[in-house]
């Protein structure tokens, strides 16, 4: 058995080589087996996790590049969610406290007797909120829509 071994700064390499001689075998004189070490296969081990953490930025910033509509999409869609979740589970809470919810259906009430002196019972008003309402349609829409 022959062991040689390798050494550098950074790191060492043992390899361990193993020869015998074949007497029954006409035409082999001899096999060589070489084995490697547990140090050997950790930096083997080790080599290659270094280099798929040296490629995953280019990875992660090809990959956002060519999804980056879809994913900002799956996002929002995400953070709507959870608001909505996050919204009527304060919601929940608050109509469980003692004198909320009666308070809150009284603003609702108050608002909605405002909107309806304010907006809908004269005709110029009643203009003045179709303008507002199809400005906002082409905010949000268009002026082609």
């Amino acid at each position: 058995m022959t062991q040689a071994n390798f050494s550098d700064d950074t790191q060492i390499i043992t390899e361990v080589v193993t020869v015998d001689l074949v007497a029954d075998q006409p035409g082999v004189m001899t096999t060589v087996t070489t084995t490697e070490t547990p140090a050997s296969q950790f930096q083997d081990i080790k080599d290659q996790v270094l280099t798929i953490l040296s490629e995953l930025p280019a990875y992660v910033s090809n990959f956002f590049g060519d999804y980056q509509k879809p994913l900002i999409t799956v996002g929002l869609i995400l953070a709507g969610g959870i608001s909505i979740k996050v919204l009527l589970g304060v919601l929940g809470a608050l109509n469980d406290v003692p004198l909320v919810a009666p308070v809150f259906e009284l603003i609702g009430m108050g608002y909605t007797g405002w909107f309806i002196y304010r907006y809908l019972l004269n005709a110029s008003t009643r203009q003045e909120l179709l303008t507002e309402v199809d400005a906002f349609k082409e905010q949000v829409v268009g002026k082609n829509a």
